[in-house]
Protein backbone atom coordinates (compact mmCIF):
# COMPACT_ATOMS: atom_id res chain seq x y z
CA UNK A 1 0.00 0.00 0.00
CA UNK A 2 1.39 3.66 -0.88
CA UNK A 3 0.68 5.78 1.68
CA UNK A 4 0.21 9.21 0.68
CA UNK A 5 -0.07 12.52 2.67
CA UNK A 6 -2.08 14.99 1.22
CA UNK A 7 -1.95 19.04 2.38
CA UNK A 8 -1.90 22.53 1.96
CA UNK A 9 -3.16 25.82 3.33
CA UNK A 10 -6.79 26.72 4.21
CA UNK A 11 -8.19 27.78 0.70
CA UNK A 12 -6.05 26.05 -1.52
CA UNK A 13 -7.89 23.78 -3.10
CA UNK A 14 -6.48 20.78 -1.08
CA UNK A 15 -10.45 19.17 -1.27
CA UNK A 16 -10.97 19.72 -4.27
CA UNK A 17 -7.58 17.47 -5.44
CA UNK A 18 -9.05 14.93 -2.78
CA UNK A 19 -12.36 14.47 -4.56
CA UNK A 20 -10.75 13.87 -7.85
CA UNK A 21 -8.27 12.19 -6.07
CA UNK A 22 -11.11 9.67 -4.98
CA UNK A 23 -12.50 9.57 -8.73
CA UNK A 24 -8.75 8.33 -9.88
CA UNK A 25 -9.59 5.55 -7.16
CA UNK A 26 -7.80 6.90 -4.52
CA UNK A 27 -9.16 5.55 -0.88
CA UNK A 28 -9.51 8.58 1.48
CA UNK A 29 -9.13 9.66 4.56
CA UNK A 30 -10.12 13.16 5.54
CA UNK A 31 -8.91 14.46 8.73
CA UNK A 32 -11.34 17.64 8.25
CA UNK A 33 -14.29 14.44 8.69
CA UNK A 34 -12.58 12.71 11.45
CA UNK A 35 -12.40 16.18 13.63
CA UNK A 36 -15.78 16.71 13.10
CA UNK A 37 -16.77 12.99 13.82
CA UNK A 38 -14.89 13.32 17.47
CA UNK A 39 -16.45 16.59 18.58
CA UNK A 40 -19.85 15.13 17.65
CA UNK A 41 -22.34 15.75 20.59
CA UNK A 42 -22.32 13.21 23.25
CA UNK A 43 -18.74 12.32 22.31
CA UNK A 44 -15.65 12.66 24.90
CA UNK A 45 -14.28 14.79 22.48
CA UNK A 46 -17.40 17.71 22.23
CA UNK A 47 -18.25 16.86 26.42
CA UNK A 48 -13.87 18.15 26.73
CA UNK A 49 -14.29 21.22 24.77
CA UNK A 50 -17.48 22.16 26.51
CA UNK A 51 -15.36 21.49 29.89
CA UNK A 52 -12.60 23.93 28.41
CA UNK A 53 -14.35 26.28 26.66
CA UNK A 54 -18.07 26.50 28.18
CA UNK A 55 -21.13 27.07 26.96
CA UNK A 56 -19.88 29.93 24.75
CA UNK A 57 -19.31 27.63 22.46
CA UNK A 58 -22.68 25.39 22.12
CA UNK A 59 -25.01 26.26 19.68
CA UNK A 60 -28.76 26.25 20.43
CA UNK A 61 -29.44 23.13 18.94
CA UNK A 62 -26.94 21.58 21.65
CA UNK A 63 -23.96 20.83 18.87
CA UNK A 64 -20.95 22.73 18.53
CA UNK A 65 -20.94 25.86 17.74
CA UNK A 66 -17.69 25.64 15.12
CA UNK A 67 -17.95 29.45 14.28
CA UNK A 68 -17.84 30.56 17.52
CA UNK A 69 -15.16 27.93 18.47
CA UNK A 70 -12.69 28.93 15.23
CA UNK A 71 -13.34 32.41 16.56
CA UNK A 72 -11.43 32.01 19.90
CA UNK A 73 -9.02 29.56 18.01
CA UNK A 74 -7.73 31.34 15.56
CA UNK A 75 -6.91 34.66 17.89
CA UNK A 76 -4.46 32.45 20.38
CA UNK A 77 -2.11 30.34 19.91
CA UNK A 78 -2.87 29.21 23.64
CA UNK A 79 -6.30 28.43 22.77
CA UNK A 80 -5.44 26.62 19.34
CA UNK A 81 -3.12 24.56 21.43
CA UNK A 82 -5.75 23.12 23.72
CA UNK A 83 -8.39 22.77 20.71
CA UNK A 84 -5.27 20.10 19.17
CA UNK A 85 -4.49 18.34 22.65
CA UNK A 86 -8.40 17.23 22.43
CA UNK A 87 -8.80 16.42 19.43
CA UNK A 88 -5.76 15.21 17.42
CA UNK A 89 -5.00 12.40 19.60
CA UNK A 90 -8.69 10.98 18.82
CA UNK A 91 -8.44 11.86 15.41
CA UNK A 92 -4.80 9.89 15.47
CA UNK A 93 -7.04 6.83 16.85
CA UNK A 94 -9.43 6.88 13.91
CA UNK A 95 -7.17 7.44 11.51
CA UNK A 96 -5.08 4.53 12.49
CA UNK A 97 -8.39 2.04 12.50
CA UNK A 98 -9.34 3.55 8.94
CA UNK A 99 -5.86 2.73 7.72
CA UNK A 100 -5.48 -0.56 9.39
CA UNK A 101 -8.90 -1.84 7.46
CA UNK A 102 -7.37 -0.12 4.13
CA UNK A 103 -4.68 -2.32 4.63
CA UNK A 104 -6.54 -5.72 5.13
CA UNK A 105 -8.56 -5.03 1.97
CA UNK A 106 -5.59 -4.49 -0.04
CA UNK A 107 -5.83 -0.91 -0.91
CA UNK A 108 -3.45 0.24 -3.74
CA UNK A 109 -3.18 3.90 -3.00
CA UNK A 110 -4.04 5.87 0.41
CA UNK A 111 -4.45 9.29 0.54
CA UNK A 112 -4.76 10.93 3.76
CA UNK A 113 -5.87 14.66 3.97
CA UNK A 114 -4.17 16.41 6.63
CA UNK A 115 -4.55 20.21 6.88
CA UNK A 116 -1.57 20.56 9.36
CA UNK A 117 0.75 17.50 8.16
CA UNK A 118 3.56 19.98 8.20
CA UNK A 119 2.89 21.61 11.83
CA UNK A 120 2.04 18.16 13.32
CA UNK A 121 5.64 16.97 12.05
CA UNK A 122 3.62 14.09 10.32
CA UNK A 123 5.48 13.45 7.17
CA UNK A 124 7.99 11.19 8.16
CA UNK A 125 4.88 8.44 8.24
CA UNK A 126 3.88 9.13 4.65
CA UNK A 127 5.82 7.72 1.29
CA UNK A 128 5.21 10.73 -0.61
CA UNK A 129 3.56 14.55 0.48
CA UNK A 130 1.52 16.09 -2.08
CA UNK A 131 0.97 19.91 -1.95
CA UNK A 132 -1.85 21.83 -2.75
CA UNK A 133 -0.58 25.67 -3.24
CA UNK A 134 -2.35 28.66 -4.20
CA UNK A 135 -1.41 32.28 -4.20
CA UNK A 136 -1.94 34.10 -0.34
CA UNK A 137 -4.69 37.14 -2.10
CA UNK A 138 -6.00 34.18 -3.93
CA UNK A 139 -6.74 32.15 -0.97
CA UNK A 140 -8.15 35.38 0.86
CA UNK A 141 -10.27 36.02 -1.96
CA UNK A 142 -11.72 31.97 -1.65
CA UNK A 143 -12.22 32.74 2.24
CA UNK A 144 -14.05 35.97 1.58
CA UNK A 145 -16.15 35.49 -1.06
CA UNK A 146 -16.21 31.59 -0.87
CA UNK A 147 -17.44 31.15 2.39
CA UNK A 148 -18.44 34.41 3.38
CA UNK A 149 -15.75 35.04 6.42
CA UNK A 150 -14.95 38.71 7.60
CA UNK A 151 -11.63 40.05 6.23
CA UNK A 152 -10.12 39.72 9.65
CA UNK A 153 -10.76 36.44 10.32
CA UNK A 154 -9.81 35.25 7.19
CA UNK A 155 -6.69 36.28 7.37
CA UNK A 156 -6.17 35.01 10.73
CA UNK A 157 -6.43 31.69 9.77
CA UNK A 158 -4.09 31.99 7.23
CA UNK A 159 -1.92 33.63 9.33
CA UNK A 160 -2.34 30.76 11.54
CA UNK A 161 -0.78 28.29 9.37
CA UNK A 162 2.91 27.55 8.76
CA UNK A 163 4.09 29.83 5.25
CA UNK A 164 3.38 27.96 1.75
CA UNK A 165 7.39 28.65 0.73
CA UNK A 166 8.25 27.05 4.27
CA UNK A 167 5.47 24.00 3.30
CA UNK A 168 6.72 23.94 -0.77
CA UNK A 169 10.62 23.40 0.09
CA UNK A 170 9.84 20.11 1.93
CA UNK A 171 6.97 18.86 -0.31
CA UNK A 172 7.65 15.73 -2.41
CA UNK A 173 4.86 16.80 -4.99
CA UNK A 174 3.55 20.14 -5.88
CA UNK A 175 -0.19 20.88 -7.27
CA UNK A 176 -0.65 24.65 -7.91
CA UNK A 177 -4.39 25.30 -7.96
CA UNK A 178 -4.37 29.23 -9.27
CA UNK A 179 -6.07 28.17 -12.49
CA UNK A 180 -9.66 26.75 -13.47
CA UNK A 181 -10.93 23.36 -12.78
CA UNK A 182 -10.11 21.80 -15.80
CA UNK A 183 -6.02 22.69 -15.44
CA UNK A 184 -6.84 21.61 -11.52
CA UNK A 185 -8.27 18.39 -12.87
CA UNK A 186 -4.98 17.42 -15.98
CA UNK A 187 -2.25 18.45 -12.99
CA UNK A 188 -4.02 16.03 -10.28
CA UNK A 189 -4.62 13.06 -13.13
CA UNK A 190 -0.80 13.36 -13.88
CA UNK A 191 0.02 13.05 -10.30
CA UNK A 192 -1.87 10.06 -10.07
CA UNK A 193 -0.21 8.50 -12.83
CA UNK A 194 3.13 9.10 -11.03
CA UNK A 195 1.57 8.01 -7.50
CA UNK A 196 0.84 4.35 -9.46
CA UNK A 197 4.56 4.41 -10.68
CA UNK A 198 5.27 4.40 -7.29
CA UNK A 199 3.11 2.16 -6.23
CA UNK A 200 4.47 -0.26 -8.15
CA UNK A 201 8.09 0.37 -7.43
CA UNK A 202 6.89 -0.36 -3.81
CA UNK A 203 5.10 -3.82 -4.30
CA UNK A 204 8.06 -5.10 -6.42
CA UNK A 205 10.50 -4.15 -3.70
Amino acid sequence: MLLVGLTGNIASGKSAVAEILATCGATIIDADVLARDVVERGTPGFDAIVRHWGKTVVAADGSLDRAALRRIVFESPTEREALNAIVHPRIETLRAALLDAARERGDRIVVCDIPLLYEKDMSAMFDTVVLVDAPRALRMQRLVRERDLPRDEADAMISAQMSADAKRARADVIIDNAGTRAQLEKRVWEVWRALGREADRKQTN
